[in-house]
């Protein structure tokens, strides 16, 4: 991503975050920013929900923040598949193994896999001027997201489609 393109992302995010909670974000974009190299990478994130779910004025859903984080997950969809990006493992915490004392209990974990930071930066724009964000800070008390880049990784997306490629022509010449 040229330095343009930062700028304006920066000052998109300062515009929307400006006197909110989420203004911390602006710095930490900026950090993520500094790391690109422009190939794909894979965000991680660990969530926690809130006791109820917490709508701005004005909003009239309901509290469940299982319910406003369902929403948020339906509603990114369309958003990271016009970018090829795409979810590529969300689980639930089903115990618990080492932890760390004033760590938050996890409620679940998921990668979402982006082609590049100028897509994830075009997704965090696109969901947050169509107000699609709006469900993920109702649903979530805690959240932490970092990027990471797989040092072995059995599942790709060029796989994927590749498999799918193969598959729909051999159903084609009958091979299937």
């Amino acid at each position: 991503m040229d330095a343009a393109t930062k700028d304006a992302v920066v000052e998109t995010l300062r515009q929307r975050l400006q006197g909110t909670p989420g203004e911390s974000l602006i710095d930490e974009a900026r950090q993520l920013m500094a790391s690109d190299d422009g190939k794909e990478f894979v965000m991680h994130n660990c969530v926690r929900y809130r006791p109820k779910a917490l709508y701005p004025p004005g909003y009239h859903y309901s509290d469940d923040p299982r319910e406003a984080d369902k929403r948020y997950g339906k509603a990114i969809i369309p958003h990271l598949l016009r970018r090829a990006c795409m979810p590529v493992f969300i689980a639930k915490r089903s115990g618990r193994f080492i932890d760390c004392e004033g760590v938050p209990d996890w409620h679940y974990v998921a990668m979402v896999r982006y082609r590049s930071q100028r897509d994830f930066f075009n997704f965090v724009l696109a969901i947050g001027a169509a107000g699609v964000d709006v469900h993920k800070w109702a649903a979530i008390q805690d959240t932490v997201v970092f990027p990471v880049k797989p040092l072995v990784n059995l599942f790709t997306v060029r796989l994927l489609v590749g498999a799918l490629l193969a598959l729909l022509t051999a159903a084609f010449w009958g091979f299937a």
